[in-house]
């Protein structure tokens, strides 16, 4: 659970980007359309992939980056980008076949064996110290585990996002593509509850992010998941409302010069989301006019 401070201060952004979702529809689109190449390289990064922004965004674009890349990064990066763009204008109702189905997109020209299925008899999975559910049990447990998703997801978005994101990762259904299938899904439960997406960000993942899911491995507990996303919630918001309606986005580091903050202090705030700073290509934001 998130503490009621939190809760507050989404649902208080929520109303007024609510209102900008009706108002400007298509900058809001726009906007999703933006972050493609760093939602792909910072999931790729979070699994290993060594390319930075601007070698995905030349991937995206249908060249080959500058760098010397292993050839499955290349296929990494664009599959990725197909499938973070159906999701975009995706509106089917979370299924096991959509899943399979963004899988075989995710995995084409890289494991072709193991698209679009889940793992077979025989076939284990170890993460660490954590074993995958039984090969023989994981389609069953994915289609329980949408089942507590849609009982939960009316009484508390984040907190049913966040379980089900545990859940599936602790299941790993997967030989490959778990976590990256994981965070899609991520964001098509928040587009689905009318929330914008985040980007799960890959540089702190072995302190912010994998003790999270081994958490809920050894504790079925969540609630460090939900924390995350609500965050992550906070900074998505923040940055489409300043992108609207504010006439000029700053660095923090500038803002916080011209207004007598300290920059550690404003780091911070940021981080905390007590500010309403955010990233762009991986650099702290915040509307100039913000006081």
């Amino acid at each position: 659970m998130i503490n009621r401070t939190t809760r507050e201060r989404i649902d208080a952004l929520l109303d007024t980007y609510r209102d900008l979702a009706t108002r400007h529809p298509e900058a809001l689109h726009q906007i999703a359309l933006t972050e493609l190449a760093e939602t792909v390289q910072q999931s790729n990064a979070i699994e290993n992939s060594t390319l930075t922004l601007g070698e995905t965004e030349q991937v995206l674009a249908g060249r080959l980056p500058s760098g010397h890349h292993d050839l499955r990064e290349i296929y990494e990066a664009r599959n990725l980008g197909a499938v973070t763009t159906d999701l975009v204008a995706n509106t089917e109702t979370l299924s096991t076949d959509l899943i399979l189905r963004w899988h075989r997109m995710l995995l084409a020209g890289i494991r072709d064996d193991a698209a679009g299925r889940f793992r077979r008899a025989g076939e284990w999975a170890r993460v660490s110290n954590h074993l995958g559910a039984n090969p023989e049990l994981v389609s069953g447990l994915i289609s329980d585990a949408l089942v507590r998703y849609r009982d939960d997801i009316t009484s508390s978005p984040l907190d049913a996002i966040a379980r089900f994101h545990c859940e599936f990762e602790v299941i790993h259904p997967f030989v490959d593509g778990n976590g990256r299938i994981g965070r899609v899904l991520i964001n098509k439960q928040l587009q689905d509850a009318g929330l914008p997406p985040v980007i799960v960000r890959a540089k702190n993942r072995h302190t912010d992010y994998y003790p999270l899911l081994d958490r809920y491995a050894t504790t079925d507990a969540h609630d460090g998941m939900t924390r995350l996303l609500a965050l992550l919630l906070l900074e998505s918001l923040h940055k489409r409302l300043a992108l609207i309606t504010s006439p000029r986005v700053v660095r923090l580091a500038d803002w916080a010069r011209a207004n007598g903050v300290r920059g550690n202090v404003a780091t911070n705030k940021a981080k905390r989301q007590t500010i309403p700073a955010f990233r762009l290509r991986d650099r702290w934001m915040i509307a100039e006019d913000y006081r």
